[in-house]
């Protein structure tokens, strides 16, 4: 029998999802302060370029949400969550518009599910600026790469605030809240800070008193200063006793083992805080702490994704097993170590190379995406290092002519000062560029080497290395769902969502025609549009 017809009857059908075919789309514009909002040249321009995409590809344009300021590092956002419930009922809608991935999202892995999801239910997400086929696994690996190095570029921008905020505290300058029992009289962004003692500051300084000579009780003292018109409670004033900035010092968890001078009036001695520390000391003689055990890596690490209280641990000594417990009040929510260490190196398997030989082609990816993307950062960065060393050799001349004596001593230092003074200038404008390929390329190559074997890393490691590892790739921790008993990560090591991305693209791509595809679906941009930027305000 020739013919087959009769048979098909039989034929398998297909599962997939495909995309909506539909010529309808949303556009979604936002920018990430109320001063850009309030200025709405940005937005603006989104809508532009936006409006000017779906007129070339012929699609019509339903709705418009966003118009106005949402930052991008969390996807819990109003309009772009009311956006997603929209197109998600709507049956007649294929594209969401956004002028650059880094307005849709800036959560890496996160931002790069969503698009995943939507693509599941025939919904595109497509850039003005930064076309790329989605419809190849190439095109989607590199709408990722646009989604997690916005991520990293999150990252570089909060390291550098931290670097900035870490040299103000170690020049004795307070950074943050203002301390209790202080005013500062010189406020504003950018300017020198200037604490002095504020008249709750004054009673404050009477508890440090009334607690160093007579030792009396957190309760008591808060009482007396109620009658004088301050509430303070006794675990408020137990936390205010062991802060050091009282006595003129300060400590801060961004300078960890650090303890600096500071620029601060003290409202105490420092002999009468080390009395009051004593005193608190002694009274907590006997006290045991647990240590962290080394069946028990991820105490504290992990958290519950319901309420987001950490899990601590215990042993049943009969039966040498140990649990992870849930730390809430009345809760029930015991789970056994041993799986739930089997679930987090399944996790860690996400993050795994299976071959080694895909190494140094995706370090070249990576790091070649990240520097098409910071192109004009680095170009700029390549003039200033020009202008510097001209500078240097103009020092090394100055230095020569002086030396020969053909010019004064008045006449060196004169020059050599505004020649510094320059040099300076550029090298802060280098070091805030944000750009750094040394750091980069040894970002890359440690991750992709760990990457090779982290699940055995984490379970043959000590307890320092495991907890190395788990922090380095999930920063903030990883939440566990127990009705689902399921573990869910907050944020993720912006090159190990690189390499989660990837891996799944190699999966597809075991024919070896990856890297052709990718280099097929490089990014292009239309003309007339602006060229992409991973550099756009937050």
């Amino acid at each position: 029998m020739k013919d087959l017809s009769i048979f098909n009857q039989f034929a398998r059908t297909d599962d997939s999802k495909s995309l909506r075919q539909a010529g309808n789309a949303v556009i979604y514009t936002r920018v990430s302060t109320k001063e850009q909002a309030d200025n709405n040249a940005s937005l603006d321009t989104q809508l532009k370029y936006c409006e000017q995409l779906a007129q070339k590809k012929g699609l019509d344009v339903v709705e418009y949400f966003g118009g106005t300021y949402e930052s991008a590092k969390s996807d819990e956002r109003k309009h772009f969550q009311k956006m997603l419930n929209f197109v998600k009922r709507r049956k007649d809608i294929g594209y969401i518009i956004v002028y650059s991935y880094d307005r849709f999202s800036r959560t890496g892995a996160n931002g790069a599910y969503i698009s995943d999801q939507l693509k599941r239910q025939g919904i595109v997400t497509i850039s003005a600026t930064q076309e790329v086929d989605t419809s190849t696994s190439a095109g989607s690996f590199q709408q990722n790469l646009y989604y997690m190095f916005s991520q990293f570029d999150n990252e570089l921008r909060r390291d550098k605030s931290v670097s900035g905020m870490q040299e103000k505290l170690r020049r004795g300058d307070w950074t943050g809240a203002w301390p209790y029992g202080y005013t500062n009289t010189n406020p504003g962004k950018g300017k020198k800070p200037n604490f002095v003692i504020n008249d709750k500051g004054k009673l404050l300084k009477k508890a440090f008193e009334w607690k160093a000579m007579s030792n009396t009780s957190h309760v008591e003292i808060s009482k007396k200063l109620k009658r004088k018109g301050l509430e303070l409670s006794a675990k408020k004033l137990s936390d205010y006793f062991r802060n050091p900035f009282y006595c003129g010092l300060m400590v801060n968890k961004l300078i960890p083992g650090e303890v600096i001078q500071g620029n601060h009036e003290p409202m105490i001695s420092r002999e009468m805080f080390l009395k009051i520390h004593n005193l608190l000391n002694s009274r907590e003689e006997g006290r045991k702490y647990n240590l962290d055990d080394e069946n028990l890596p991820l105490k504290m690490f992990i958290k519950s994704t319901e309420c987001g209280t950490p899990y601590t641990g215990y042993v049943v000594k009969k039966k040498g097993l140990y649990y992870y417990k849930n730390r809430r009040s009345g809760s029930r929510e015991n789970r056994s170590a041993k799986k739930l260490h089997s679930s987090f190196m399944a996790l860690l398997e996400n993050y795994t190379l299976a071959d080694p030989k895909y190494i140094e082609p995706l370090k070249e990816i990576i790091e070649q995406t990240f520097i098409d993307l910071n192109k004009e950062q680095i170009d700029e960065a390549k003039v200033l290092n020009t202008q510097a060393t001209e500078l240097d050799v103009k020092l090394d001349r100055l230095e020569e002519r002086y030396v020969f004596e053909e010019i004064t001593k008045v006449q060196y230092d004169k020059f050599k000062s505004k020649l510094e003074s320059e040099k300076n200038k550029i090298t802060e404008l280098v070091s805030n560029s944000g750009f750094n390929s040394s750091n980069l390329k040894k970002s890359i190559d440690k991750a992709l080497n760990l990457a090779l074997n982290l699940p055995s890393l984490w379970q043959s490691g000590n307890i320092e290395v495991k907890r190395s590892l788990q922090f380095m790739l999930f920063p903030e921790g990883i939440g566990y769902d127990f009705k689902n008993d399921r573990l869910r990560t907050f944020r993720v090591n912006s090159i190990f969502s690189a390499i989660a991305s990837i891996s799944d693209n190699l999966e597809g791509n075991k024919n070896g025609t990856f890297q052709n595809n990718f280099e097929k679906s490089r990014l292009v941009t239309s003309k007339g549009f602006e060229p992409p930027t991973l550099r756009a305000e937050i």
